[in-house]
């Protein structure tokens, strides 16, 4: 990574709000508004860095107040600080975010943001490809077809299919009947798109597998199923990814997988065929080392999100330009946003990222108080 030295002159962090367009259910709970900690550095030659914790209670257990604590004792470090190796900074603060990565994320997507805003690169060249791949500067991702009613699915998949958007992820794991219902609506809604299930661990292996069955009966078999059981039960993914081998669908970790501990346990023992990193539960660099890690063994991988803005789901699209290892990309949550804080400069809209003209940076500049 190379790098530039700057004085940061100041820090600021502060909770920013936005209402969601609808609220956004899985099978562990619900947002019903955007209220992440955002962080902001600011140089002393006047340019900012902007970071952003999505905090995800009810999956993470992690808290607004408690994170916006650890910003701003983090924030307060930083003021007056000359930072001449940003990675080398973020490693040495990651114990003071132990049970707070969402917090970390915050703190190295600012620094990070700051140092490619001073080298006059943009964000995804700070991230080196994986071996034997090439930087990926144009994508698409899915769209969530939240929990709710089977007309809501319906209605949703109809109008998401019509803007152009190909790969849809169901959220599923709360009443098996409704969303056998769902899925086989959105099939009908989008009949060329390829179907990603997302239990958000609201099954048991084998009712898992009984589901796809009763699925594969209706021809609607998905590409991906994540975390269809509870995060610690290992056995489970275990019994479901050797039941699924050669069927055409992966068994994807996501509550799972948090660490890059974790990533080799899963990959060690079998448990998975893909992995879903998010910066919230891992910090972006140790995202980066569970993507290696997982592309040398031949593990697939998505990106995914919490309930983030533009910022963040703008610098997670940096993060996957970058490093080019990325399968399936799960960076939607803007679409269930109002409000400034839903746009991203490089996300059209029907889903597709095109970074070949990014400036330097991040991207975007949310306004802060």
């Amino acid at each position: 990574m190379d790098t530039v030295s700057f004085l940061i002159d100041d820090a600021v962090a502060s909770i920013i709000r936005a209402p969601l367009a609808t609220p956004f259910r899985i099978a562990t709970g619900q947002h019903d508004e955007l209220a992440n900690v955002f962080l902001r550095l600011s140089s002393g030659d006047g340019a900012c860095g902007y970071g952003e914790a999505a905090v995800a209670t009810h999956i993470t257990g992690e808290t607004v107040a408690g994170t916006l604590a650890n910003l701003q004792a983090a924030a307060s470090a930083l003021r007056g600080r000359r930072i001449d190796d940003p990675e080398a900074v973020c490693r040495a603060f990651s114990p003071a975010f132990a049970g707070n990565h969402a917090g970390l994320a915050a703190l190295e997507m600012a620094l990070l943001d700051l140092s490619s805003r001073a080298q006059g690169i943009p964000l995804y060249r700070v991230f080196a490809p994986v071996k034997g791949r090439e930087p990926l500067l144009s994508f698409a991702t899915d769209i969530t077809i939240v929990i709710g009613s089977l007309e809501e699915a319906r209605a949703a998949a109809g109008q998401f299919a019509a803007r152009g958007f190909k790969t849809f992820k169901v959220k599923i794991g709360r009443e098996e009947e409704l969303d056998l219902d769902r899925i086989l609506a959105v099939r009908e809604a989008a009949p060329d798109s390829e179907l990603i299930l997302d239990a958000n661990m609201g099954f048991s292996a084998s009712r898992m597998l009984a589901f796809l069955d009763r699925l594969d009966e209706k021809g609607a078999r998905p590409v991906l199923l994540e975390q269809p059981v509870p995060k610690h039960d290992w056995d489970g993914l275990v019994k479901i990814t050797a039941a699924l081998a050669g069927s055409g669908t992966l068994v994807c970790a996501d509550e799972s997988v948090g660490s890059l501990a974790d990533a080799r346990r899963a990959i060690d023992s079998n448990a998975v065929s893909a992995i879903n990193i998010k910066s919230m539960k891992s910090g972006l660099l140790q995202g980066a080392d569970i993507a290696r890690l997982a592309a040398a063994q031949g593990i697939r991988l998505m990106l995914g999100a919490m309930m983030e803005s533009a910022l963040s789901i703008t610098a997670s699209a940096h993060f996957a330009a970058g490093l080019g290892c990325f399968d399936f990309m799960d960076l939607d949550t803007t679409f269930f946003l109002k409000g400034e804080l839903a746009h991203s400069p490089y996300l059209d809209d029907s889903g597709r990222f095109d970074l070949s003209r990014a400036g330097h940076g991040i991207g975007v500049e949310p306004a802060f108080a």
